[in-house]
Formats: structure tokens, sequence, C-alpha cells
């Protein structure tokens, strides 16, 4: 690592393009991530110290959720030490929950000098009307609003500026190191923004994502290209990174994987529709990452005929499913004792109920 460190960053994303070109889905090209990768650095000079194989990863990423890093905000690039990590902004989680049609999120920034007012309760409401101030030093509140199709009332939080901060320095594990030091706003409206979400509809792009944010928070991702590319990324069991709103574990987990009694639908191609092979698989769990080293675990024993299952999930969904119902305590016959069967069609329920579950036993 130290001699490729030496070597100025174009010279570097040149010297594994065609590594990392070999390993793209056809809709990418290593051109295009190169590019995408040198604009980002000439933004952020620091991603000149990280592994260049952790950036093309991380754009990778991106670009698989359709939130490559741009001037408009809707991902970051963020140098943790020698790793990239890729960080999904504000705006790009709006884009995700929009772009499923279900529902409609957003949020804002309240400076000294704006006209403000908000309540909750069984009548909630914000009004915000800006005079004009945009100072990050000057911010005295953030807020987020989501509502489902349908719903009668919006979810708002609203978290005081000085909240947000404690939050951060509560959580955060990499010091100065941390984007919100430069990223203040930004930061700051995607805090409250991710209690929201916690109550909306969610596609898998936008549980990945978050799950994303909540290993950026501590710097650890460890994204791989093979996980960038073929949507295999989860959180290792070691990085307690579910969701940095959670205390640490209440109560003993199991180590016993979750696993799909059914083929999931393979993916498909974003951009012709044709479906793609290799990319379904009948059971995961956070220890089958292929640098693990972890040896596989025996499958579970196969359900019973007319008990409860988990059916239909694709690879990522299994990842993310363990690891929520680990952080909470639950192996699989506990967590299908609580819920019944596990599908698509409940799946988001189920994930919204485990993330609160956790968020309640850490208050």
């Amino acid at each position: 690592m130290n001699a490729i460190v030496k070597k100025d960053f174009p010279a570097m994303l040149e010297q594994f393009k065609g590594e990392i070109a070999r390993a793209l889905p056809k809709h990418l090209t290593g051109d295009r991530m190169a590019r995408i990768a040198l604009t980002a650095f000439r933004r952020t000079p620091a991603l000149g110290k990280c592994d260049p194989k952790s950036v093309f990863a991380a754009v990778i990423q991106a670009a698989q959720l359709g939130l490559e890093p741009d001037t408009l905000g809707r991902s970051y690039l963020i140098p943790y030490g020698g790793e990239c990590q890729f960080v999904p902004g504000w705006k790009g989680l709006v884009d995700l929950v929009n772009r499923a049609g279900n529902a409609s999120v957003w949020t804002g920034a309240v400076f000294e000098g704006d006209q403000f007012d908000y309540a909750l309760g069984d009548r909630p409401f914000v009004t915000h009307k800006p005079m004009g101030e945009d100072d990050p030093r000057l911010l005295t509140y953030v807020y987020a609003v989501g509502r489902v199709k349908g719903a009668e009332w919006p979810v708002i939080e609203v978290w005081p500026i000085a909240k947000v901060w404690k939050h951060r320095d509560r959580y955060n594990k990499v010091g100065k190191r941390h984007y919100s030091f430069s990223n203040e706003e930004m930061y700051a409206r995607k805090v409250p923004l991710l209690q929201v979400l916690k109550y909306m509809p969610a596609s898998p792009e936008l549980a990945q994502a978050i799950a994303l944010n909540d290993a950026a928070e501590v710097g650890r991702q460890h994204i791989t290209v093979d996980d960038a590319v073929n949507g295999t990324w989860a959180p290792g069991p070691d990085d307690d990174v579910t969701d940095v709103q959670t205390a640490p574990e209440p109560r003993a987990r199991s180590d016993a994987p979750l696993r799909s009694v059914a083929p999931a639908a393979k993916a498909a191609d974003p951009d012709t529709g044709e479906i793609q092979a290799g990319k379904d698989s009948a059971r995961i769990a956070p220890e089958d990452r292929p640098d693990s080293g972890a040896p596989e675990a025996e499958p579970p024993a196969p359900a019973a005929a007319g008990a409860p299952a988990i059916t239909g999930l694709s690879e990522s969904q299994l990842r993310i499913l363990t690891q929520r119902a680990k952080n909470v305590g639950y192996d699989e016959p506990a967590l299908l004792a609580k819920f019944g069967p596990i599908s698509l069609a409940n799946l988001n329920d189920v994930l919204a109920a485990l993330k609160a579950e956790a968020d309640a036993q850490g208050s």
C-alpha cells in the first residue's frame, strides 16, 4: 500500500482501472468509474491517501444505487484513514424514497432569524419561512417530514441543533475525521430524516443506503469491489453499525443465520430489465462475506410443512434482516414466532419494527 500511495491519484486509478473493469456489470465501464473517482478526488484531495480499490468500490456502490457523487450532494466519498467511505447525503435518501413512489419526504434547516414553528401530537405541523441566512454556525433547528400515500397526517421529527451535535459526539468513533465537521448542514439535516425514514415504506435500495450510512458513521463500511458489483455488501457482525441510534446489545445474540426457504427473485439489469444470473441465494448471514475467513455455518433444518418461514428475499435483504434480528437478540425461530411468515410483502414492516424495538431497548 505504501508504494501505491506515493503515486499521484490519476496514476493509481489508471493502474487499477483494468482490474476493476473486468468486475463491472455491462452498464458501468472502467472509464466512467475512473472519471467519477477523479472528479471526487479533485473535490477531496485526501482520497489520494486511500486504497484505490476502496475508492472504486465506493464509486460502484454509489452508481448501483443511482447516487453517484456529484455537486448536488446526493452522496459523498469520504476518506477515513486509508479507506474510502460511501456516504449518502440527505438529498440522496430523499431521492430514493421519492423514486419508490409510496411516500414523500423532505428535510429543512432553520437558521437564526428564520420564522419557524412546529407541533407534534395528533395534529402535527411544521411552518418554516427562511430569511436568507445560511451560515452553518447559525443553525438552530433541523427537521424532517414524511408522508405516506393515503396517510392522514405526516410524520415529523424536529431536533434542536445542540441535540444533533450531542448525538454525533455520542456515536462518533473517528473523532474530527467524521464527515459532519466539513458537511455540517448535510449531516444535521440527515439526522432527523433518518428518524422519519423508520416509518416510511423502504425499498431494498433505501434499506441498503441506510445501512451503508450507519456503517460510515463509525468508519467501518469495508466495501469490496465484488460486494459493490454484486450487491452483497452488509455490515459485519463485529462492526456494531446496524443503527447508530441503538445502544450496545441489550441481550444475548444468536449466531444462527437466517435463511430463505424459497429462491429469491433474480436481480434485473437497471438499464435493460434483463434478468441477471448469479445474484440470488437461498441463505445468507453476515459471516458469509467473502473476506471473513469464517467457515460456513450449517444451514438450519428445513421448516416443517405449514410452519412460518422466510421466503423470497434477496441475498442483501437477508443480510440486513439477519443483522437487525441479531441486534435485538432474535434467532430465526424467535423472529418467526413474533412476526410469522416473512416475505417481500411485509419485509419493510418487520425491519421497521426491529429498529423500533432496538431503539426502545437502548432508550
